[in-house]
């Protein structure tokens, strides 16, 4: 591998708190030096320079939560695809959740993409293993083999833990592993039926209800199982006020509870419902404005860790019949940093904060060698264009 500089790019490094103009070298695949500009020694020969004039320069950004489709529904995405568009999104490693068919509940399924991915040579791929047997909420994977296959975290997503014992025993579990235990925080009995926010605008569309105390509840309770086992718990795709105010509190509390953010939830909210457009059906459904509204003022204030797209492709066939037969789910990965970008630009995040939330949290809660440039570091870097 032939070594390369970036010059005269506006260096964002969280893990080191740096925010300024810095020239960044690369050797062997790992970063060699970040020096201020003219501070590098010449170029030696065959140096690949790269004029990074105008742009950020960031660690790889890190979408922790998407699904790829693969095994199982590959003419709805599959690895190739996917990891194809996490490269033109920006990322440079994502994180593939469980809820494929066959499921990844077992070392066969994660090797086996993470074999394939690794043979694509795109985007890293980190795949994230489920916390119960298919999905299924009663017998717990066989978390160490998970782990030490390559999983690096847990959840059921697309279905919520929702016996109080199970999600217990995964708490205690994953604590061998140092593994955080990742909950689609949704009360099934209370989202019967339901389609979009429960609340006037969803009345006046005729859908069904889905309250914000599903959600809520749900993350009020594994709060106390965090508290009992000293687990690592990590709540997916927030999306009410309510949640936030109990990250809150358990972050006061100083327990191991972090949270993510969707694009979609930090910017759009039920009223883009009115329209029907399937493409505004998702899970958790858009809240109202007073949600959103918390949502970025969390994450500009770090109580939300991460932004993570919950890239969700669908066939065409599934996303443009009515509105309540279409499929849940809203493609992410090569929108996110644009939408995201949008915030930046009218001041509610800073762009180290956006670093941050892309890159450095993402990689610090999944304990992956991606969110820094510091020294020695792997040379996983994103080049941002804030235009």
């Amino acid at each position: 591998m032939k070594p390369m500089r970036i010059v005269s790019g506006r260096v964002l490094d969280p893990s080191r708190d740096l925010d300024g103009s810095y020239d960044v070298r690369i050797e062997n695949g790992l970063i060699a030096a970040v020096e201020p500009p003219g501070a590098l020694p010449e170029p030696v020969s065959g140096e690949q320079v790269v004029d990074a004039a105008g742009l950020w320069i960031m660690p790889g950004l890190v979408d922790m939560h998407v699904h790829l489709r693969e095994p199982g529904e590959e003419y709805k995405e599959d690895l190739e695809s996917g990891l194809t568009a996490a490269v033109r999104g920006g990322f440079t490693a994502v994180c593939p959740m469980p809820n494929t068919s066959p499921v990844n509940d077992t070392r066969a399924v994660t090797e086996m993409i993470i074999q394939k991915a690794e043979r694509l040579g795109l985007a890293r791929l980190h795949p994230v293993a489920a916390v119960t047997r298919g999905l299924a909420g009663n017998d717990l994977v066989e978390m160490g083999d998970l782990a030490d296959a390559g999983a690096v975290a847990f959840s059921d997503d697309g279905h919520c833990v929702c016996n109080a014992n199970v999600m217990r025993r995964a708490l205690e579990y994953a604590r061998n592993f140092d593994a955080v235990v990742i909950q689609h925080a949704q009360d099934p009995d209370l989202t019967t039926r339901g389609l979009t926010h429960e609340g006037p605008v969803g009345t006046r569309l005729g859908m069904g209800g889905w309250p914000s105390a599903a959600e809520e509840v749900i993350v009020a309770r594994d709060i106390v199982l965090t508290r009992l086992t000293g687990g690592a718990y990590h709540v997916a795709h927030v999306s009410t006020a309510g949640t936030v105010e109990l990250i809150r509190r358990a972050r006061d509390e100083g327990l191991r509870v972090t949270a993510e953010v969707a694009p979609h939830h930090l910017l759009l909210t039920d009223e883009a419902t009115a329209g029907y457009d399937t493409n505004t059906k998702v899970n958790p459904p858009l809240r109202p404005e007073r949600d959103r509204q918390a949502l970025v003022e969390a994450l500009a204030g770090g109580l939300i860790d991460v932004v993570a797209s919950d890239h969700a492709p669908h066939s065409l066939l599934e996303k443009e019949g009515d509105f309540h037969s279409a499929s849940f789910g809203i493609s992410g990965l090569e929108t996110s940093v644009g939408l995201v970008l949008g915030l930046v630009a009218e001041g509610a995040l800073t762009p180290l904060a956006m670093a941050r939330a892309m890159s450095t949290a993402p990689a610090r809660i999944l304990d992956l060698e991606s969110g820094t440039l510091a020294v020695g570091a792997r040379a996983d870097i994103t080049l941002v264009d804030p235009e």
